[in-house]
């Protein structure tokens, strides 16, 4: 197996094979969760620090387990608890951080770039777990892995990514993965939704019509429409929104009789998703996305930093 990076901030510096790497080391991590102690000693002695400059439970509490699971050190470092609140500058928060002999650095932060400036100030292994409207990485990577155990093959695969694509880091990441992959891609989204030039994402077909695309797709990832990011009002409603490209029981028969339906969380249900289609036992991988969520992240800590195989084949 060979792995040579040291940071996880750009889904597009991993070619294909770097990102079976992980799927496939995630999956043995997979059956490590499924024991009934749900732990090894592959990263003990290692020191891991969350720092989480912006609120995050799934992606916090994924990584957290992940690194418990592992045997690592952590430590929770971010919010009102830094010292960047008193003025102090990020770099000198991680000048500080490096005086600790830290390992590696987790970093979600609302500043695009954050992460990879942190990468330049310090010796230890970068994972972006988000910043801004840019990347987030190892959720694309989960994203993947659910794809993978539902279709067994990435080749050839329609992913459709509905909803609002202007403001999603996951955009950011997750479409580049999934060309990188060799998947065939849609954006499906008003036009106030989309950025301005939606073939640097690598997009290759975009549409203002659900029901046009729906019968094409293999995926439909739903996205979250970020309230919090939005500039202004891009659609009159939310009711109309969601009459146009919310996914509902009705729209259901349009699909593909073994088209999944994935969403990164959370779900505004009446929004992007009616309950009906958002619990599908046939339909929805959306839970199943956040178990996978612990298994990439404890492959990309145990790959990035060198982790023993001891305990993981056992």
């Amino acid at each position: 197996m060979s792995f040579n990076h040291k940071h996880l901030i750009d889904i597009t510096e991993y070619s294909d094979a770097d990102i079976m790497t992980i799927l496939e080391t995630a999956k043995a991590f997979s059956a490590v969760n499924e024991r009934a102690i749900k732990k090894v000693p592959t990263l003990k002695g290692k020191t891991i620090v969350n720092m989480f400059n912006e609120p995050s439970t799934r992606t916090r509490s994924s990584f957290e387990l992940a690194e418990k699971r592992l045997s690592a050190d952590s430590l929770n470092f971010g919010g009102s608890s830094t010292s960047t609140v008193k003025g102090e500058s990020l770099i000198d928060t991680v000048e500080t951080l490096n005086a600790y002999k830290i390992d590696c650095i987790v970093v979600r932060d609302k500043h695009a770039g954050a992460p990879y400036i942190v990468s330049q100030n310090t010796p230890a292994s970068v994972i972006c777990a988000g910043d801004g409207k840019h990347n987030h990485p190892t959720q694309a990577l989960l994203d993947l892995y659910t794809i993978w155990e539902h279709k067994g093959s990435f080749e050839g695969l329609k992913v459709g990514l509905v909803g609002d694509i202007n403001h999603s880091r996951v955009c950011g990441s997750l479409l580049p993965a999934l060309k990188i992959m060799g998947c065939e891609t849609y954006a499906i989204a008003p036009g106030t939704l989309l950025p301005p030039a939606p073939e640097v994402l690598g997009i290759d077909h975009v549409s203002s019509s659900l029901d046009d695309v729906l019968p094409e797709l293999d995926v439909v990832y739903m996205l979250r429409v970020q309230q919090e990011r939005l500039e202004g009002s891009p659609f009159p409603s939310i009711r109309e929104y969601h009459n146009l490209f919310g996914l509902t029981r009705f729209r259901e028969p349009l699909m593909k009789p073994d088209a999944i339906v994935c969403h990164p969380g959370p779900i505004n249900r009446g929004v992007e998703l009616d309950s009906y289609m958002a619990d599908n036992p046939s339909r929805s991988v959306i839970l199943e996305q956040v178990y996978s969520g612990i298994c990439v992240r404890m492959a990309a800590l145990y790959l990035l930093l060198g982790g023993s195989d001891n305990g993981l084949s056992a």
